[in-house]
Order: C-alpha cells, then structure tokens, then sequence
C-alpha cells in the first residue's frame, strides 16, 4: 500500500492506505479525528463535510490520491476551544438536537462566511442547502450563521 502525506489541522500525517480510500475513513479509522461522520456516502447530505485548501467539501467521496499535498481541516481543527465564532453562535442559539449533522454544518458555515462575511439570510439559505439535518433545525441554523456573520463581518 503507498503512504500518503496529508496535512490535517496543520500538522503533516502519514497514512498507509489505497489511493481510493475515502478520506472520511481516513480520518476516522487512521487519525482518530470522528468529528466528521458517515451520512450517505454519496456526498449528499454533508455530515462528512471538511475543508480541503479552504473550501467546504464531502470527505465521504474524495481520495486520498485527490487529498494529498492540500490542507484539510476538520471540526476538530476549526479551533482549539471550540472559539471560532461560529461554533459560539451554535452554543448561543442552541442548534443541535442530535447533534449528528453539526461538525458538517459548522464546518460549511465556516467556510462561507470566510468568503462572504456579511451575507444576507437567502444567500445563507442557498449556502447551507446541502447539509441536512434529520430533526429540521434549520431555522436555528440560519440564526447561528447570522449570528456568526455579524461577528465575523
């Protein structure tokens, strides 16, 4: 099996794995890093979602041949303390119920608002209408993405 060189959350890993695992799996299974959770497989519902060189995307379906040499970034990454203004806003509007989507929300809000810090509610809506949430907290969601914009804005 080849090694694999990725950078997670800043710090240069090794991986022993095929060129097309997953690298939800990888992150998971051989770096321990479960914050990022299995949901469809087929990038359709974005609890798996991470950010690769910045941009929010479905770990379930990306390889670790496609995932070599970028910067990726899990909810584990985001911020040491859970300070990052959107993570704030998601504990001020209390979002989760079961909290099985959340990592891939925060982690697609985050990097929204990196490139339009001060959206207004249907450009939220449109960013966040991949992720799904099982118990419909989505007006929540929307209200702890603004909250965080109007931080971070």
């Amino acid at each position: 099996m080849p090694t694999y060189q990725i950078k997670v959350n800043g710090s240069v890993r090794s991986v022993d794995v095929s060129e097309d695992t997953p690298l939800l799996w990888i992150l998971r299974d051989h770096l321990d890093l479960v914050g990022a959770k299995y949901g469809c497989g087929i990038a359709q519902c974005g609890a798996c979602t991470v950010h690769l060189d910045g941009q929010a995307v479905r770990s379930c379906v990306l390889t670790a041949a496609q995932v070599s040499g970028k910067e990726i970034t899990t909810i584990e990454g985001l911020s040491e303390d859970g300070s990052h203004p959107v993570q704030q806003a998601w504990k001020e509007v209390d979002v989760p119920q079961c909290g099985y989507c959340q990592a891939g929300q925060i982690m697609t809000a985050a990097a929204f608002l990196d490139k339009n810090p001060n959206p207004d509610s249907a450009e939220i809506k449109s960013a966040m209408q991949g992720n799904l949430c099982r118990c419909a907290s989505y007006s929540r969601i929307y209200k702890a993405v603004e909250k965080a914009a109007s931080r971070m804005g």
